[in-house]
């Protein structure tokens, strides 16, 4: 694990949502299709808000590198520690052919932006209709989100 890097993949959702929630880029179409005012935005606790948003920022982290990451697989199958006794050659053999394939930011940001599509689309769009939010609203969020994944897959599986 690089934990530099889930670090730095934990900030992405903050800054990005910075970004893309700016009323320069979608946060005008975002208000308005959410029904947020200005009044609204300025009650919350934004310490509490950032807060949350960064440990929920983290989880994720820890949580989407097992799906960029290949070789977390082959290392939980073992039962998560390749220097213990009794662990079969072939684990070691498995890793001598295939330890560093598939590690690439590439790759990172098609998983990040397969989770997007296959997780978030479906997650955020079923919640949308119920709530009654428009396709607008829930495609300015999936957008965000499978913007926000492609980049933090990038970096959990490129930065080795």
């Amino acid at each position: 694990m690089n934990y530099l890097a889930i670090v730095v993949a934990a900030l992405v959702p903050i800054v990005l949502g910075f970004l893309w929630y700016n009323p320069i880029l979608f946060g005008g179409f975002w208000m308005r299709e959410s029904g947020m005012t200005e009044e609204k935005l300025r009650s919350g606790n934004m310490a509490v808000i950032f807060i949350v948003s960064l440990i929920f920022s983290f989880f994720l982290s820890m949580f989407l590198q097992t799906l960029v990451i290949h070789q977390i697989g082959a290392v939980q199958l073992i039962g998560g520690d390749p220097t213990a006794e009794g662990i079969l050659p072939s684990f070691q053999a498995f890793m001598n052919d295939y330890g560093t394939n598939f590690r690439t930011y590439k790759h990172g940001a098609l998983h990040g932006l397969l989770a997007g599509i296959f997780l978030i689309l479906p997650i955020l769009g079923i919640n949308g209709m119920f709530e009654r939010q428009s396709w607008k609203h829930i495609f300015i969020n999936v957008g965000y989100w499978t913007m926000t994944l492609t980049i933090m897959g990038a970096i959990l599986c490129g930065w080795v």
